[in-house]
């Protein structure tokens, strides 16, 4: 576990704040932290029959980014490539699944708590 006050311990916060957020809208929460040799999906979620893999950004209300527009073209290719390894090896011959998409999370962390932005079909 990531000492708290850290960027990693924020960054896991904002992770378990977004799944509970996803289950209260519905979602079944498959997995969390998924690491597929150097890549890593975030939160992979099912939603009737589509797969989404969230990806998490977290950031203080003095960012000078959003968490939405955080991600890099490199970041948004090894999203794509852990995908694509992940419905290879465990969704593509799953009869219930019929899709995947990604999505992206925003969490930021405020005075008076968090706030979270969600994209569907993200990219």
């Amino acid at each position: 576990m990531a000492k708290a006050g850290t960027t990693r311990f924020r960054g896991d916060q904002g992770e378990a704040l977004v799944a509970r957020w996803l289950e209260s809208r519905g979602f079944e929460i498959l997995a969390r932290n998924v690491r597929l040799g150097l890549l890593e999906v975030d939160i992979v979620a099912r939603e009737g029959a589509v797969v989404a893999l969230v990806e998490v950004r977290t950031r203080a209300p003095t960012s000078l980014t959003s968490g939405l527009s955080s991600v890099s073209p490199a970041k948004l290719l090894r999203l794509r490539r852990a995908g694509e390894r992940l419905w290879n090896r465990r969704f593509r011959s799953d009869p219930a699944c019929t899709g995947l998409r990604f999505d992206l999370a925003s969490v930021t962390w405020t005075p008076s708590g968090a706030r979270i932005e969600y994209v569907r079909g993200a990219f």
